[in-house]
């Protein structure tokens, strides 16, 4: 078979989540993640997480001058890391967040699930 070298990274760049209220959203996630929040950086229809590492996240509202319908996934769309599964679920807990499962231990791997504004689904993973 003959393999051909692409000039597609081999990474993920920036998850997109649709959200329908781009205010509320950035702050909801901000505060997720323990950012300062101001509200006049955000300018429809993106905003820009900042993100410590490679691949970003951005909350896109849609078309200027009209409201995103937001049709959630049943299934998370991706995972923010922690070292400290317990400690991250007590601070959802303390945001008053819908917190949708608890926590599932494995011998490597701990997650929960939580949803955001829109309803879309993120999970809170270790390992």
């Amino acid at each position: 078979m003959k393999t051909t070298k692409s000039p597609i990274h081999n990474s993920v760049n920036t998850m997109f989540v649709p959200v329908s209220d781009l205010q509320t959203s950035a702050k909801w996630y901000s505060d997720l993640l323990g950012q300062e929040f101001n509200p006049s950086e955000v300018e429809e229809p993106v905003y820009n997480m900042k993100i410590d590492h490679y691949t970003g996240v951005l909350l896109d509202s849609g078309p200027p001058d009209e409201k995103q319908k937001v049709t959630p996934s049943a299934h998370p769309l991706f995972n923010f890391h922690t070292d400290d599964i317990d400690a991250s679920y007590q601070y959802i807990k303390e945001l008053e967040y819908s917190i949708t499962s608890n926590i599932t231990r494995f011998e490597d791997l701990s997650f929960f699930t939580i949803k955001d504004p829109d309803g879309n689904i993120i999970m809170i993973c270790t390992g």
